[in-house]
Order: structure tokens, then C-alpha cells, then sequence
């Protein structure tokens, strides 16, 4: 009995191995980078396992992701499991449609057409609205003003009060920490905090379960203005980018700040406008005040790409991934959004018609990454355009008394949000009935 129970557990021990095997070489082939792909075939050859084997290339890092999640009790160290939301939070919705193949030259068949969408406005700081964000499931949105504020909005309430409920009150917290204007802000994937960087060189963590927090319960303190934060997928690791030129990465439980194993010398002078992890943390991008967008390999920070000069002279204000990782989108104070090529480097898409040269104003994709949306500062106007046939199909008096600085869309429905500057307010966007 012995023998057949150690027989048996052989042999699972030997499927789970070839899965394993399995799942490193689709998320090594799935890079699209060539060393990866190298490094994929010594695998393949070295396991016997079939290079073209089929498995989920993201796979391998959503089990990393939830082991370390369930290493660590979900939770943040210094942060009780009370913290935490049911297992739904942070869960991430199935696109609504297909990824779109940005690199196809010849595009057959008309332009869609993009609802059109009304706004209201929620709520005001009492400065300019610098920046906003949905957490990965679209049930909240925070925004950072110049006034150090940061407002924590709960969707299913905006909508209560769209919808003519008066006693909805979708604004649920306040936070009040920074000693400068707030410049970015993150949510973690699966815990219930809040991340802010600003202008103070601080990086600070909010905890939005108590409703009578309103400071921080963790500083990191950089030194530089912190311009731009984002989470890895596992939480474990805050990406920052500085007025410093190269990243900034955080161990989220031990505070160690690490550099980038390899960086180009050359060429590099500027801080960094933003910074976004790719969907599975496999690879993560700046976009810089030096006018390149620098592509860097998740695990090893090595900077595996640069794309000098990706708006002519002027600086990138945005890079963020497509959901397939295959493509960059990003904008410029060149007036010009464009889609990026990773495992080439060259351009495959550009929208124009949108005048943008003084705000460090982003583009960005609705949630189901058919459509690009940007603020147009010549005319005051949300501008919209079909992401695959680059075609300009719609665009909207933004509402706004002044220019808006910011805008961001929903990760999982049609909804998204600007925020102004003169008029210090933010308009929650959607679909007219």
C-alpha cells in the first residue's frame, strides 16, 4: 500500500510539473520581447516541453498573485484582516469584446459609433483636481486636488443619485495627509487601500474600511516630487515615478526602493510623467518629460526598450498597456495620441485632432479598448476616436468652466470621470439614457 501510495503521489507531483513547465514557457513566449522568447526555447527544449504548448500566458502570474495573496493573509503588514473586502473585490471582469490587433495595415470597414454620454458634476476640492482613479473592479474612483485632498467616490452610489436618489451620497471619504498637491493615486488590487504620491515626495497608503480614518497608516518617502504611482497585480510592489529619471520600485512590506538593474546613460533627461504596470506585471512603462517611453521587464527591471523622441521634441504625459500587453497608447504635448508596437517598438496607430501642449493631460481606452478618449484644450471638448480605424467619431463640450486636467475611464462599463481646473469640480460621464 505504501508503494502504491507513493506511486501516486509521483505521479501527481510529475503533472503538476508539466503544468508548471507548461505555464512558464506561455508566459515566456507571450513577452513578444526577444530574449524572452530565447529564453523560452531553452526551456521548452530543456523540460521537453512543446514551445507552442497551449496554456493561458497569464496564468502562471494570477497563481502567483493569489499565492502571495494567500501568503500573506491578503493583507498588507500592518493592516488587520478586518481590512479586507469579500474575495469579489478587486476581481477583475472578461473584456466585452475581443483585444483589437492595432498592427493591422490595412483596415477594412467603417468607424463605430460611441453613445453618446452625459455628465454631472459630484463634487469640488478647493483647488485644481490633478488626478483620478477607478479601482480594478469600477466600484470606487478617488481624486487628488492641488488643494493635498484626496475624495473617495463609491460608484453604485453615484448612480443611486443619477438616478434621482436624494439620499445617496456617493462621496464616502475624505483624506487629509499630504503637505502638497496630490499627483497620482492607485488602489490596491485586493486589499482595501488607497495610495497617493504628490508633490511633498511622500508615497502614502489610506486604508477607505474606516470610515473615521483620515491619515495615513504608511509613509514611503522618496527623494523626489513623486509624479506618478502604480501597483504590481500582486500588491506586494508600488512602481513610482519621479523627477528623478529613472523608476522607482517598492517593496510594499520591507520599504526597500530598488533601481533598475540596466538603464540607458545616454539620452536620458527629464522626470517621469507617469508609470503603469502591464495586466499581469510581466512588463511596465514610463512615459517622460525627455519625450521616451522606456519599456521595463517586470521581474528583472531591466529596460528592455526606449522609443526615443515618441512625440517629436515635446514630452510624453501617458503610456498605459492594452489589456493583451501587445501595445502601448500614449500621449503628448505634440497634440498627437499614438499606439505603440512592444516587441517591435514602432508605431502602429495615431489619432490627431486635439489640441494638447500645455496640461499634463492623458489618453486612455473605454473598457472595452474600441474607442480612445482625450481632452481636446483648443475647444474645451472630451474627444473620442475609434481606436482601430484612428477615425475622430465623436466629441462633447467637456462642462467644465475651463479646461479639464485629467480624465479616466472605467476599467468594466461604459463610465468615466474628468476634473477640472478652474472650476475645481468632477463630472461622472455616462451613457445618455
Amino acid at each position: 500500500m505504501e508503494n502504491s501510495g507513493s506511486l501516486e503521489q509521483a505521479l501527481q507531483e510529475g503533472n503538476i510539473l508539466r503544468q508548471l513547465n507548461a505555464l512558464i514557457v506561455a508566459h515566456l513566449r507571450h513577452h513578444n520581447l526577444s530574449q524572452a522568447c530565447l529564453v523560452a526555447s531553452d526551456v521548452a527544449s530543456a523540460t521537453m516541453t512543446p514551445l507552442n504548448v497551449e496554456a493561458s500566458p497569464t496564468r502562471l502570474l494570477e497563481l502567483v498573485a493569489k499565492g502571495l495573496a494567500a501568503e500573506n493573509n491578503g493583507s498588507l503588514r500592518g493592516v488587520s484582516s478586518s481590512v479586507l473586502l469579500p474575495t469579489s473585490y478587486g476581481s477583475v471582469t472578461n473584456p466585452r469584446t475581443a483585444s483589437i490587433d492595432f498592427s493591422a495595415t490595412h483596415v477594412k470597414g467603417s468607424s463605430k459609433t460611441l453613445p453618446k454620454h452625459e455628465s454631472k458634476q459630484l463634487s469640488e476640492h478647493k483647488s485644481v483636481v490633478r488626478c483620478a482613479r477607478f479601482s480594478s473592479d469600477g466600484m470606487f474612483f478617488a481624486t487628488g486636488g492641488a488643494d493635498t485632498s484626496i475624495k473617495l467616490f463609491e460608484v453604485p452610489k453615484v448612480k443611486q443619485m443619477l438616478s434621482g436618489d436624494t439620499q445617496a451620497r456617493p462621496l464616502i471619504r475624505s483624506f487629509y495627509d499630504h503637505a502638497e498637491p496630490i499627483n497620482d493615486l492607485d488602489f490596491h488590487p485586493r486589499s482595501t487601500i488607497l495610495v497617493s504620491s504628490a508633490k511633498d515626495n511622500c508615497i502614502k497608503f489610506f486604508d477607505f474600511s474606516k470610515t473615521t480614518a483620515k491619515r495615513a497608516f504608511k509613509v514611503f518617502q522618496d527623494t523626489h516630487n513623486v509624479r506618478s504611482v502604480s501597483f504590481h497585480p500582486s500588491g506586494e510592489f508600488l512602481l513610482a515615478g519621479t523627477d528623478h529619471a529613472v523608476p522607482h520600485l517598492y517593496d510594499v512590506n520591507t520599504y526597500q526602493c530598488f533601481l533598475p538593474s540596466s538603464f540607458p546613460d545616454n539620452g536620458v533627461n527629464g522626470g517621469i510623467n507617469q508609470v503603469r504596470y502591464s495586466s499581469t506585471g510581466s512588463v511596465y512603462v514610463t512615459a517622460s518629460k525627455d519625450g521616451a517611453i522606456r519599456l521595463f521587464d517586470g521581474v528583472s527591471a531591466k529596460c528592455v526598450r526606449s522609443i526615443s523622441s515618441a512625440h517629436g521634441k515635446a514630452e510624453v504625459t501617458s503610456a498605459v498597456f492594452t489589456r493583451d500587453q501587445r501595445f502601448v497608447l500614449s500621449s503628448g504635448k505634440d497634440s498627437t495620441v499614438k499606439v505603440w508596437e512592444i516587441a517591435s517598438g514602432r508605431m502602429v496607430k495615431e489619432y490627431i485632432g486635439a489640441k494638447r501642449l500645455k496640461l499634463r493631460s492623458q489618453a486612455i481606452f473605454n473598457d472595452t479598448e474600441e474607442f480612445v478618449i482625450s481632452i481636446d484644450e483648443g475647444n474645451n471638448e472630451v474627444v473620442t476616436w475609434d481606436a482601430r480605424t484612428a477615425e475622430k467619431v465623436a466629441k462633447w463640450p467637456s462642462n467644465h468652466n475651463g479646461v479639464p486636467r485629467w480624465i479616466e475611464h472605467s476599467p468594466v462599463e461604459p463610465v468615466f470621470v474628468t476634473c477640472g481646473t478652474t472650476d475645481r469640480s468632477v463630472r461622472f460621464w455616462k451613457e445618455s439614457v
